[in-house]
């Protein structure tokens, strides 16, 4: 005789989720606790971003918590800006562990076309608290200038 079992439509989810990640060659998610229905998702992340523009600059401005400036790398190459870089996964401490991991951690890639009227060769990046600002200065010929119209 079988016992009957409430349906979760989460479990299902979950177990769906498992064959599609193991379907496409990504990382299983791990099922955690002493016989608790608990998992915990390692997904691949990329940092969000703002870009702005002035009359004289590009802004990318990149949300990187608990990155270390030598963990992030710019680069500028046939026309297109890279940031890659690795926020590191916490390790657990003796006595402690995780219940839920919901911070996204591991390598990530985010790559953008440089407007053709940047100037890539004076791309500059500064790093503080958190946050990533990588500056393209734009050409000298793409800045807007003004004529003045004689009326006559």
């Amino acid at each position: 005789m079988r016992a009957l079992t409430q349906w979760d439509p989460f479990r299902e989810l979950e177990h769906f989720s498992r064959h599609l990640a193991s379907a496409m060659n990504r990382p299983v998610p791990e099922q955690r606790g002493e016989g608790r229905d608990e998992w915990l998702l390692s997904a691949d992340w990329a940092p969000s971003v703002d870009i702005l523009e002035d009359d004289k600059v590009y802004t990318i401005k990149a949300d990187l918590p608990e990155v270390k400036k030598e963990d992030v790398k710019v680069s500028v190459e046939n026309g297109v800006l890279v940031i890659t870089g690795e926020r590191r996964a916490e390790k657990e401490e003796k006595g402690r562990r995780y219940r839920r991991i919901e911070r996204s951690h591991g390598s990530f890639v985010r790559s953008f076309t440089v407007p053709e009227d940047a100037d890539s060769t004076k791309v500059s990046a500064a790093f503080k608290d958190g946050l990533l600002i990588v500056t393209l200065p734009k050409t000298e010929e793409a800045k807007p200038k003004n004529i003045e119209v004689k009326v006559t």
